[in-house]
């Protein structure tokens, strides 16, 4: 008798990748950590559960983007207020929060469920070429 392998939250061992961001295009780059962060590519995936592993993404303020994208690309916030949209350019949101770029593209690529701030806690990203999660041992990911 065969069995379906189901994962659950007792049966998963979560891995640590990391990558270096400098000079990658960002919308490929961050289809390969949503799939990661997801736990896409385990065999014993389920989409239903968040079984996904942990990515520290290296030089996340030196992603690259392709394209009039540094001009033409707006991240809009909205407080709720009437006649409170605020927009800025890829250029302007570089400047101030770089981080923000990465996490908004990779956030974007997530399912749009309760399981979404799990995942994306397991997203860790940093300026400078220096791990701070050198003592898990973090394999390089699979570009």
């Amino acid at each position: 008798m065969k069995t379906t392998l189901r994962q659950n939250v007792t049966n998963t061992d979560r891995n640590w990748y990391m990558v270096d961001a400098a000079g990658k295009t960002l919308g490929q780059l961050s289809v390969v950590i949503a799939n990661t962060l997801r736990g896409k590519h385990r065999v014993d995936f389920t989409p239903h559960v968040d079984g996904g592993d942990y990515v520290v993404v290296l030089n996340a303020d030196k992603i690259s983007v392709t394209g009039n994208k540094e001009s033409d690309k707006l991240y809009h916030r909205h407080s709720g207020y009437i006649g409170n949209l605020k927009t800025q350019t890829l250029a302007d949101v570089r400047e101030k929060d770089p981080l923000r770029i990465m996490q908004h593209s990779v956030s974007g690529m997530l399912p749009k469920t309760k399981l979404r701030a799990a995942q994306m806690k397991r997203l860790i990203l940093v300026i400078g070429d220096q791990n701070p999660h050198a003592a898990q041992n973090p394999e390089p990911l699979k570009f």
